[in-house]
């Protein structure tokens, strides 16, 4: 039973790219570490806003590149990694985490890289995840959790189409 939800949610792999001309998005891939680690670099605060205990390490982020074709087959995450046109180089990710497998339900993590910021990138980075997400992935419904103390992650994601939840005043959801 498990195994039937799990590959009617997650099993189409995302495109080699999704783009929409401005931003695009790619499975992650072990080239990004660097860039990774250089964006937890540039911003010291990073690993809090995304509720880490510490910035990732190298080793840690190798592993999570492992397995992270097994996760998406599993119906547990996928994380896609922003990127420029025309570029393979990581300017940040989003991560989708299944919290509901049987409703469908992922909650989404998403930065951009301190030097890319202001750009209008994670909107659209946001919509563009969105959409494949609750289209082909099969997702029924997207949570993000930003509240009042980040101003600029709720306005993207408002931008991108998500509202404020019914249930939690910090969560901002997105349903097909």
């Amino acid at each position: 039973m498990y195994g039937a939800v799990v590959d009617e949610l997650m099993s189409p792999a995302p495109p080699a790219r999704l783009s929409d001309g401005v931003v695009g998005l790619r499975a992650i891939s072990e080239w990004d570490i660097p860039e990774i680690l250089i964006a937890h670099q540039d911003d010291p605060g990073l690993h809090v806003a995304l509720r880490m205990a510490r910035p990732p390490s190298g080793a840690e982020l190798g592993r999570e590149v492992e397995r992270s074709e097994l996760d998406r087959l599993r119906g547990l995450r996928i994380a896609l990694t922003i990127v420029a046109p025309g570029s393979d180089d990581c300017i940040g990710r989003v991560v989708a985490r299944v919290t509901d497998v049987a409703g469908g339900v992922a909650a989404l993590t998403i930065w951009v890289a301190p030097q890319r910021r202001g750009q209008g990138l994670g909107r659209r980075a946001l919509a563009l995840a969105s959409e494949w997400l609750l289209g082909p992935a099969g997702l029924r419904r997207l949570t993000l959790e930003a509240g009042a103390e980040d101003p600029v992650l709720r306005a993207a994601a408002t931008a991108a189409g998500f509202a404020a939840g019914a249930s939690e005043p910090r969560c901002l959801e997105l349903e097909r």
